[in-house]
This record gives structure tokens, C-alpha cells and sequence, in this order.
């Protein structure tokens, strides 16, 4: 079979930080410690090999969560580096299905880190018909 590769892009555009504590960045919304579910679409039933690359800034700890369609992606998420960066991470632990599916992030609330994160693109191979 072949395949072909496709994506989605999303604008997150939001920071993560406990209470109290601010990276004072003025495009990014406060989302506390989750952000909202920001959706996306596949156009296939057949999604393979998928993997999700993220602008992040400012990373300080491990430990924040990557969530895809509200199942945490296995392994550390997002690892730290000061200033911008671009990560990447396979989706192992969740799958992506036809239609709508989301993508959101979670801080680890035990820490003292606070980060942004910019774009998003989630990426995978569709069959070529």
C-alpha cells in the first residue's frame, strides 16, 4: 500500500505556570496548569506512523504532558531548554482516529516551571487511493 504524508497545524499560543508566577509574554494566553483541547481533523481512517512537533519556550523541568485525544503520549513529553525550541515526540500511547481529534497540554503541577508553547503540527502517513 502506499502513503502519503499529511498534517495539521494549531495555534496554541498559551503558557503554563502556577499561580502566581508569569513569564509576562504577550501573546500567550494563562492557561494555568492545561490548556484547553485544541482540535484538529484527519481526513482518514487509516492514520499510520504519526508523531506531533511543538515549538515550546523556556522549559525549565520534565515532566509536562503531551495529551492526544485526552491520552497522555508515553515517555517525558517535553524536555528542557532554555529559550525557544522545536521537539518532536512519536504518538506512543495514543492513536489518532478519522475526523476530530485533539491535542492539549498539561504542566507538572509539582514543579515550579513555567513555559509556553507556540504552533503545533501533528503529522501522519494516509493511504494514497
Amino acid at each position: 500500500m502506499q502513503t502519503r504524508a499529511n498534517y495539521a497545524t494549531v495555534y496554541v499560543g498559551a503558557q503554563l505556570a502556577p499561580e502566581g508566577h508569569s513569564l509576562d509574554l504577550e501573546w500567550a494566553t494563562d492557561a494555568g496548569d492545561e490548556t484547553d483541547a485544541f482540535e484538529f481533523t484527519v481526513p482518514t481512517d487509516e492514520p499510520t506512523d504519526a508523531y506531533i512537533g511543538l515549538q515550546a519556550f523556556d522549559v525549565a523541568e520534565y515532566g509536562h504532558e503531551i495529551l492526544v485525544n485526552g491520552e497522555p503520549l508515553g515517555g517525558f513529553d517535553i524536555p528542557p531548554n532554555e529559550g525557544w525550541q522545536y521537539w518532536v515526540d512519536t504518538l506512543s500511547g495514543a492513536t489518532l482516529h478519522e475526523g476530530t481529534n485533539t491535542v492539549q497540554f498539561r504542566r507538572n503541577a509539582e514543579g515550579t516551571d513555567a513555559f509556553a508553547v507556540g504552533t503545533v503540527t501533528v503529522h501522519w502517513k494516509e493511504p494514497v487511493e
